[in-house]
């Protein structure tokens, strides 16, 4: 499977963002860019790949959905679609129920 240039920009782009404990304005804006330029197909892809992203800061008791959400509200829509489609046992439910220590 090949991935085009805009998809490997718009995953580059996100993963930087998702991992920094800061976010410049200009990350921000260069997300809000590219996530356009995205066709149908790379955009599924994206929000899937975003899902289990969002589960994997789950398990970590962390709260991805709502960063997403408010960088993009239809990414973040269509992110949430997507974790209601993962395998049995994952997805929205062990995002949102995750136990924080004491």
């Amino acid at each position: 499977m090949a991935l085009s240039p805009p998809y490997r920009k718009a995953q580059r782009l996100l993963s930087e963002w998702l991992e920094a404990g800061r976010t410049a304005r200009r990350q921000v804006f260069a997300i809000r860019t590219v996530i356009p330029t995205l066709d149908a197909n790379d955009k599924h892809r994206l929000c899937r790949w975003l899902a289990w992203w969002c589960v994997a800061a789950g398990e970590r008791g962390e709260w991805l959905l709502g960063r997403i959400k408010r960088l993009d509200a239809a990414l973040g829509i269509s992110t949430e679609m997507a974790l209601a489609h993962l395998p049995v046992g994952v997805g929205l439910s062990t995002v949102r129920d995750h136990r924080k220590s004491a």
